[in-house]
């Protein structure tokens, strides 16, 4: 087993302001892959498919409701987290834990998104 996480979905209830918050604070293009006959609307973040990178996406779908409770997705902050994480609340969300150090395990910080979604950004710096 390579990865414990091969894929996760963030639940949305507006597709697109989520993918304008995403795209903003990770600096990334999310791809669209909607399908209209599931009624769903689904952009997968970049991702090594070849290389069985861990992928997911951001998903609208009836019965997929955003939560601050449960478990808590952590997105890649790149070289260091701080970059993505200053962009947070000027893109509509809110910090909820600021950048903190986690020894030798690099650094963590979390955040609700625009949907209500709490999740967390790590980086080595």
């Amino acid at each position: 087993m390579k990865n414990a996480v091969n894929w996760f979905e963030i639940p949305v209830t507006n597709y697109e302001r989520a993918k304008t918050f995403y795209n903003t604070i990770l600096n990334l293009e999310i791809q669209d892959y909607h399908m209209p006959e599931k009624n769903m609307e689904y952009g997968m973040f970049p991702y090594d498919m070849q290389g069985n990178g861990v992928g997911g996406a951001i998903v609208k779908m009836e019965g997929l409701n955003p939560s601050s409770d449960g478990s808590t997705v952590y997105l890649n902050g790149g070289d260091d987290l701080s970059v993505a994480l200053e962009k947070v609340e000027s893109a509509g969300g809110t910090i909820i834990m600021p950048k903190m150090d986690i020894d030798e395990n690099g650094f963590i910080a979390q955040f609700i998104d625009t949907e209500g979604n709490r999740v967390a950004l790590h980086s080595m710096n």
